[in-house]
């Protein structure tokens, strides 16, 4: 596979705006393991290679097991998840797969029982945002394989 276009070469106003979502999703609370957890969910579900690589990579050095990268994919067959990872697993997938699921009541009312209205609209924020860099990173055929891992680790 060959890259089509570097976007981060193009409409700097859109790549800053996009960049601007990103460093409000790191502040507002959420544990960065499990954004990347998250975001790595979206990426699997929309087959964005550049993204899984990237924030599996991120997971790791945030500090996330192996075990449950692997099992990722297959998180409600699993236990090594907790009530609050699966109902946010669960509304990620619903907001990624919003043209099929609508978000459904019972998604969000299990949310609920575990996020603040706050956290769920953040977490909204985050699954609408990272849908966004998948769709641009699959449609410009963005190259996995040279992410090195960031810093921050919080």
């Amino acid at each position: 596979m060959t890259s089509r276009i570097d976007y981060r070469q193009f409409s700097q106003e859109a790549l800053q705006a996009m960049l601007a979502l990103e460093k409000y999703l790191s502040s507002c609370g959420f544990e960065h393991k499990f954004m990347h957890l998250l975001k790595l969910r979206a990426s699997q579900i929309n087959g964005c290679a550049y993204c899984i690589d990237m924030h599996s990579i991120d997971a790791r050095a945030a500090g996330e097991t192996e075990q449950r990268l692997y099992a990722l994919d297959a998180w409600r067959e699993t236990p090594f998840f907790d009530d609050r990872e699966r109902a946010a697993l669960a509304w990620i997938e619903a907001v990624t797969l919003v043209s099929q699921t609508h978000v459904p009541d019972a998604v969000y009312d299990e949310a609920r029982k575990h996020f603040s209205e706050k956290e769920l609209v953040d977490l909204t924020y985050l699954a609408a945002t990272i849908n966004a860099w998948n769709r641009i990173a699959v449609s410009m055929r963005a190259l996995p394989g040279r992410y090195k891992a960031r810093t921050v680790t919080a």
